[in-house]
């Protein structure tokens, strides 16, 4: 087996793009849901619905031998950053419109391509550096520094957990494009799956009562701590649909960061941004503020540039090779 990545950039980009439609769908789903469920339990029922669906694509790539592996540990680490990412974000979710959290997730790329560099000795110049920069400063933009938390209408805490769900989610998809070289999409995607089983039964068995939650005001304490309750049977075909969403989404991002360089296939992410206003418009009648809109704004022009770049680059480097022959 080689052990170089692969590097096909049409295929890694229909995945991510695939896997971030379904994340749009299952983040507005879960922030639907959120003023009634358990963050925990809704996490463990995808899961569970998720992980059926994975072994399927398990048996597609080649039956249960795939999910041997030699990095254990490395896999495990790889599982905590994506629930981390996850837990951190949805608990944002509760508390803040769904276009503002997904824009300040969206710092998630410019940590990919930042932190290519030394985790895979990835090359990215000083013009590509200066647009991660320029996108850091839209994410400060959205922070509102200027204002206080009166006018904010949350804490700061709140608005910097989507700030640290995109650098654990950057954190894993440079995982993923290390441990691709070995590992299948389906692979990755149980191990993904299994993760957040076990995470939400730990919370289950040390906050499944809801003693936590008791007392608090607070709308992202209660969705991470309330107790676990039955659905509603009008809600059991949208824990089913975030199963399955779950399920390719995991894979199609596992897919995505296996088959191409992460900095060509992280500013394709940036579809999740029009596609989260568009859902907090429709279903929450939401609608950011100017500083978010500006810092979308900053954020996907470093984005396209960043792209962009690396497309020149790659042609030069194709020239050379055949001037070289």
């Amino acid at each position: 087996m080689s052990t170089a990545p692969q590097n096909n950039a049409t295929i890694g980009i229909l995945f991510v793009l695939s896997g971030v439609f379904f994340i749009s769908i299952n983040d507005m789903l879960i922030k639907q849901l959120s003023g009634g469920y358990p963050l925990h339990q809704m996490v463990f029922t995808r899961s569970i619905i998720g992980i059926m669906f994975s072994l399927i694509f398990v048996q597609m790539e080649g039956g249960w031998q795939i999910l041997r592996t030699n990095q254990p540990g490395l896999h495990v680490l790889r599982g905590l950053l994506i629930v981390t990412s996850n837990m951190t974000f949805f608990v944002a979710l509760a508390a803040i419109p769904l276009a503002d959290a997904t824009a300040l997730f969206f710092a998630a790329p410019l940590f990919i391509t930042l932190l290519s560099i030394p985790v895979l000795g990835e090359k990215v110049g000083p013009l590509r550096l200066g647009a991660v920069v320029f996108g850091f400063l839209g994410v400060v933009i959205m922070q509102r520094p200027w204002e206080g938390v009166d006018t904010l209408g949350t804490s700061r805490l709140i608005l910097l957990l989507p700030v640290v769900a995109a650098l654990t989610y950057a954190l894993n998809q440079l995982l993923t494009r290390k441990l691709g070289v070995k590992s299948k999409a389906s692979a990755l995607a149980v191990y993904i799956q299994g993760t957040f089983v076990v995470v939400s039964i730990g919370f289950y068995i040390v906050a499944g009562d809801g003693r936590f939650a008791e007392g608090s005001g607070n709308p992202s304490v209660q969705f991470l701590l309330r107790a676990w309750i039955w659905p509603a049977q009008s809600d059991f075909w949208l824990f089913g649909f975030l199963g399955f969403a779950s399920a390719v989404i995991g894979y199609a991002l596992s897919q995505a960061y296996r088959m191409a360089d992460a900095a060509t296939v992280a500013p394709f992410e940036y579809i999740g941004l029009p596609l989260a206003v568009f859902w907090g418009w429709f279903t929450f009648s939401e609608l950011p503020v100017w500083e978010v809109w500006m810092g979308i704004a900053m954020i996907l022009a470093s984005g396209v540039f960043v792209y962009i770049r690396e497309a020149q680059k790659k042609r030069t480097l194709v020239r050379g090779r055949m001037k070289g022959r």
